[in-house]
């Protein structure tokens, strides 16, 4: 693995800092450069960009309870304005390499399960208070307080999984894998391909990208995410404009009729902070258990992330804790005030931004380019999202592969951490949720600490986190008993 991959070492002595920037940002204390950093941003947002179009379908797809859709050309521009501007206060503030956007899951739990009970306003101000009540945590500091209760091994875990559900997402976002349909009455739930063999251009995109990242980093060559992205995007426009293909998916890698588009910020500040609570057919019960849903999920999706990305950056100081970790919760809790605010669902961090890791970032100084170029998607959206998910997902896939590696850290001889471990690492590929596996983690390590008597060994704070995920796991039941259903 090259030093561009491998986790930062702390040198005994830092390099003096070139100007200014470098010392704000620590570039140089951190083992990176400016060119590393800049490779990475441009690699997360690669990785990522595909929430410029993902995240309108899933939102202007569904309908409020009085049939009202919102605007998939005015989403486009909420999502990439707030994407921009928290990811670069992210930078500024948090100093770390962690990109923020529209958070998948969060938004279909928004489109399809809250926005049908009242309107889109009501559904976006049920954001927004999520967002405040998630800054509150921070500001009291029980959430940073729950990530230090958390056992190394747990931690080292999270990314381990983390790493695997990347993968998987990679795998999965190219059509390498796929979802068989309930009705082929089968037991086995993917496949490979869309019928169980592999066919297509952009399947062989995605194969060839791969093959490219995996030999440029077994030659420890720099930039070689950011060079396989690039590389297999101009392979991917010479194919479609020799091939017959019908889909690519979401992007479609061919030169857009315009490259400049005016953006339109119609949906900017229309929301109703408690209009919900006044909403017809609506219990404050059904509510309260709604904002409960949204903000367990941004809690625990942020947290494995957040460990995850620093821990594979080389960022965990000696007790395994985040620098600078108040400031990052409370601007990822801002983040999803800002997504409610924008009417594009609650903003959080991504794990792709691993994606900038694996090519060198470091600092928050990648942010800038993430950031800036989301911010360029205002007004060049056709041109920058040209860049199919066959020729990114390859990154996500190899990054998996880097953060996989963090496994030898954990004792797979003492069953009370590894079997917790163990099952953090598989529910999170298997459930497709960050949130899941950190939650049959906890769970796993309360019930089996209690067990062998050792219960006095559990920070209060995990027990009280494991009643949530309890809560979490069963809330239809629960919904079920308060009438909320």
């Amino acid at each position: 693995m090259s030093d561009t991959q491998k986790v930062a070492d702390r040198p005994s002595g830092p390099p003096s800092a070139a100007n200014g920037v470098d010392r704000y940002f620590k570039i140089s204390e951190r083992g990176s450069t400016f060119a590393r950093e800049i490779r990475g941003g441009f690699a997360t947002f690669f990785t990522m960009a595909y929430i410029l179009v993902l995240n309108p379908i899933i939102l202007g797809s569904a309908k409020d309870k009085f049939g009202d859709t919102l605007d998939p050309v005015q989403l486009t521009t909420a999502t990439a304005l707030v994407a921009a501007v928290m990811t670069i206060i992210m930078g500024v503030g948090g100093n770390l390499p962690l990109a923020l956007a529209a958070g998948l899951g969060l938004n279909a739990v928004v489109a399809f399960q809250i926005a049908p009970l009242m309107s889109w306003d009501d559904a976006m101000g049920l954001v927004v208070l999520e967002g405040l009540l998630i800054c509150v945590l921070v500001v009291t500091g029980l959430r940073e307080a729950v990530m230090h209760a958390i056992p190394q091994p747990l931690k080292q875990a999270i990314s381990v999984g983390i790493g695997l559900f990347i993968a998987f997402i990679g795998f999965v976002d190219a059509g390498f894998v796929s979802r068989i349909p309930d009705a082929a009455n089968t037991t086995v739930p993917v496949q490979l391909g869309g019928t169980g063999t592999l066919s297509g251009w952009p399947i062989l995109v995605f194969c060839l990208g791969v093959l490219l990242t995996i030999g440029l980093l077994a030659r420890k060559v720099k930039g070689a995410i950011l060079i396989s992205i690039v590389t297999m995007t101009i392979i991917a426009m010479i194919i479609n404009s020799a091939a017959d293909i019908k889909s690519w998916g979401l992007t479609t890698p061919a030169w857009p009729d315009k490259l400049v588009d005016t953006p339109d910020f119609g949906l900017i500040g229309h929301f109703s902070l408690f209009g919900a609570f006044s909403a017809a057919d609506v219990s404050v019960i059904t509510v309260v258990l709604l904002i409960f849903t949204l903000i367990l999920s941004d809690f625990f999706d942020t947290m494995g992330t957040v460990v995850g990305i620093s821990a594979e950056a080389g960022l965990l100081d000696e007790q395994g804790k985040v620098p600078n970790l108040g400031r990052v919760l409370l601007i990822d809790g801002a983040a999803a005030v800002a997504g409610g605010a924008a009417s594009s669902s609650s903003a959080t961090s991504y794990i792709e931004s691993a994606a900038g890791v694996g090519e060198g970032s470091r600092t928050g100084f990648s942010n800038l380019i993430t950031g800036g170029l989301f911010g360029l998607a205002l007004f060049l959206g056709p041109l920058l999202t040209i860049v199919p998910l066959q020729a990114a997902a390859p990154a996500l896939v190899a990054v998996g592969f880097l953060m996989m590696t963090q496994v030898k850290h954990i004792d797979w001889e003492k069953y009370e951490i590894a079997i917790p471990a163990f099952l953090t690492i598989a529910v999170m590929p298997f459930t497709y949720s960050i949130t899941n596996g950190i939650g049959a983690g906890f769970l796993a390590y309360v019930v089996i600490k209690t067990v062998l008597g050792k219960a006095k060994e559990i920070h209060w704070l995990l027990w009280g986190t494991s009643v949530l995920f309890l809560i979490y796991f069963a809330i239809d039941p629960i919904e079920q008993i308060l009438g909320a259903k």
